[in-house]
């Protein structure tokens, strides 16, 4: 990336700007930077802030696009830096739909910023917004990344759902059904039920679920092809968040005992051997009961 000014792999044709520069060296990184963003996948959270807390000054912020529950222990991403770098840090979480491709692409973008300092939030959406990129502010850390995790799980069962040719009635069914369940999760872990109305809940559900440049989705058309969960690994060629995601919800809710129906059965097929048509019975077949 530093030879060639771009991410050839990932973004290719998407020239870096002339104040970006890529580096391999951490420590020259963060020399004097004031605040920092780990832009990493859930399971290399804690490994990136362990290596990165040596090097911070006493003064840094830092905040992360991080998304997922980290796997076994059930904590948030904020809750693995509060455990690293201490809780008395400004730390923030950015997360909404945004695919990396239409953001390089300076097409209209909007997303969510949630900090554990109103300061330290409004400092990074003005930094962040221009006029194709609007940041929005909030204190709700555990609604935003609760939604950035559940919502991987449940694109992965709307991929599933389209690749069988079961229609719009169906998707639209699961993301309606999909964001309850993810505002249940996240109510009973702390959450406020109004983020699952914003940008980080329903706005990031509804992009991962519907369109094919979300990796969780495509994981989803792949399986209900017929593929294994590696085979489409390999065809994507990036990580797919809701695979280890969907065993760390699972985990979660079972340990709570919030009842998440599309979420476990989305971790019955890529964990317990569960067939796609199968998992579409069961939930069809559950008791009827009240919408609300």
């Amino acid at each position: 990336m530093a030879a060639d000014g771009e991410n050839a792999r990932y973004l290719p044709g998407v020239r870096f700007p002339v104040n970006l520069i890529a580096t391999a060296d951490l420590s020259a990184c963060l020399e004097g930077a004031g605040t920092i963003l780990v832009a990493v996948p859930s399971h290399g959270l804690r490994d990136t802030l362990t290596m990165i807390r040596p090097l911070l000054g006493p003064e840094a912020r830092v905040c992360w696009a991080t998304k997922g529950f980290e796997l076994h222990s059930g904590k948030l991403p904020h809750q693995v830096a509060a455990e690293v770098l201490g809780s008395d840090r400004p730390m923030a979480v950015l997360s909404g739909p945004t695919f990396a491709k239409e953001v390089a692409a300076s097409l209209p973008t909007a997303m969510t910023i949630a900090a554990n300092d109103a300061d330290f939030a409004e400092a990074l959406a003005k930094a962040l917004s221009s006029d194709k990129f609007r940041a929005y502010t909030s204190d709700d850390m555990i609604g935003v990344e609760v939604g950035a995790a559940v919502k991987n799980v449940l694109a992965i069962g709307a991929g599933m759902s389209d690749g069988l040719g079961f229609g719009a009635n169906a998707r639209v069914a699961l993301i309606t059904r999909g964001l309850v369940e993810m505002m249940r999760l996240g109510v009973a872990l702390g959450a406020k039920r109004e983020t699952f109305m914003g940008l980080a809940g329903m706005g990031d559900l509804v992009l991962t679920c519907t369109d094919d440049l979300s990796r969780n989705r495509r994981m989803g058309l792949a399986l209900a092809a017929g593929k294994t969960v590696a085979e489409a690994q390999q065809e994507i060629q990036q990580v797919v968040e809701g695979v280890m995601a969907a065993e760390a919800v699972h985990e979660v809710a079972q340990r709570l005992g919030i009842e998440m129906p599309i979420c476990h059965q989305v971790y019955r097929i890529l964990y317990a051997g569960a067939s796609p048509r199968e998992a579409v019975g069961a939930l069809m077949g559950r008791q009827l009961t009240s919408e609300h």
